[in-house]
């Protein structure tokens, strides 16, 4: 398998996409591709392999099978490798996690929009409008009652590492460049995403890495 990403730095679909490819276990060769650059633009021309999805970022190539979108990558890795790879076993915990995923996958445009994710950067000071912070308590909720109902089997939301904390990985990240304030089960739950060894591999790749998205770095107090 072949798995096309944007810039570990700032690319949030991606680290879904490539942390869901570690979780299937199976091989993959990872190409990384800078966002928004010439290189990327060039690329998308140059590679026959971008096109079937317009130039969008994570895609999977695995054999004839090109899939795009990170949901869609897990989900086509969980029909390969076994759906109790990703979601827990126990009925109501695997809604609860879907839904969670869902909700992930389509929700939260306020915070995805004035915290862009940026591994390397941490910013002070920032007052962060009512919307965004609604969709910050809706996540903290939200992990709050994973862990309370399905998450003492271990550290993750659901216990075990899985499908939610792959799609929440870009928001612990999130929450840790503009030091957002949270609880003391979610400061336990970030560090212990953090600290994951999947986790940390991209971190010290993103911060190797020599791209810079300008407009992304400043950091503005107001948003």
């Amino acid at each position: 398998m072949k798995l096309i990403i944007g810039n570990k730095n700032y690319s949030s679909w991606s680290l879904r996409g490539w942390l869901a490819c570690k979780q299937s276990g199976l091989h993959f060769e990872e190409i990384t591709v800078s966002l928004y650059g010439e290189d990327w633009e060039a690329a998308k021309r140059q590679r026959g392999d971008i096109q079937p999805s317009s130039g969008k970022v994570p895609i999977l190539w695995d054999e004839d099978a090109v899939i795009w979108d990170s949901l869609a990558i897990l989900d086509y890795l969980a029909d390969k490798v076994g759906r109790d790879r990703f979601w827990p076993k126990e009925d109501a915990a695997r809604g609860m996690a879907r839904s969670m995923v869902a909700e992930m996958h389509s929700s939260y445009l306020p915070l995805r929009r004035g915290l862009p994710m940026n591994v390397r950067k941490q910013f002070d000071g920032l007052t962060l409008k009512d919307e965004i912070q609604a969709d910050i308590v809706r996540i903290l909720g939200l992990w709050a009652e994973a862990r309370a109902r399905h998450g003492k089997g271990g550290p993750f939301l659901f216990g075990t590492f899985g499908a939610a904390d792959i799609f929440y990985a870009p928001i612990v990240s999130r929450f840790l460049t503009y030091k957002v304030t949270v609880p003391g089960f979610a400061q336990a739950y970030m560090q212990a995403m953090w600290e994951h060894d999947w986790m940390q591999q991209w971190v010290h790749a993103a911060e190797e890495e020599q791209w810079v998205i300008a407009q992304w770095e400043e950091g503005p107090q107001q948003i």
